[in-house]
């Protein structure tokens, strides 16, 4: 079986996570997600910094995926400056087979979704522009940018054409 990398990137509260979900119950049985936040706040309780434990960890989740499900699913903020080395590594260990896309939306937009999410009572504004790193892109070949006046629906079709293509 030759397995696809998908990786979704992009700031706070730009709709990574609703899309991966939605990505892997459209695309059924076997579709591996492996969620930044699950990997670094839930599994292993370590901080977003330089050289944490989740960066190792979510590769190597990956791998395991490789020639065992036929999507696996990488999905988080994933700083390029952090983590840019190994999805780099990860878009080689696929033989390139990858779809990278990133949500490049407004701070104005972010904020908006974020007082409509069920976290809103967990953090705030000041957090959000805390973490907001704007035009993060990863640089990879085909890398998609996903944009402000794409529905939810909008961007999982363009996830799906990319896919059969």
């Amino acid at each position: 079986m030759e397995s696809m990398l998908i990786i979704i990137r992009g700031n706070s509260r730009s709709g990574k996570t609703t899309t991966a979900k939605s990505l892997q119950n459209l695309l059924g049985q076997g579709t591996l997600l492996v969620s930044q936040d699950t990997v670094r706040r839930e599994m292993l309780k370590v901080h977003d910094r330089d050289g944490n434990l989740s960066i190792d960890l979510i590769r190597q989740i990956a791998e395991y995926g490789k020639d065992k499900c036929k999507f696996v699913i990488v999905e988080g903020i994933l700083y390029r400056n952090r983590y840019g080395e190994m999805l780099n590594n990860l878009i080689q260990f696929y033989n390139q087979k990858t779809y990278t896309f990133y949500f490049d939306l407004s701070f104005e937009e972010t904020v908006l979704r974020h007082n409509f999410s069920s976290k809103k009572t967990e953090f705030g504004e000041d957090s959000l522009r805390a973490w907001w790193n704007p035009k993060d892109y990863l640089g990879v070949d085909g890398e998609m940018i996903l944009t402000n006046d794409m529905s939810q629906n909008d961007v999982l079709k363009l996830i799906l054409n990319q896919l059969q293509k």
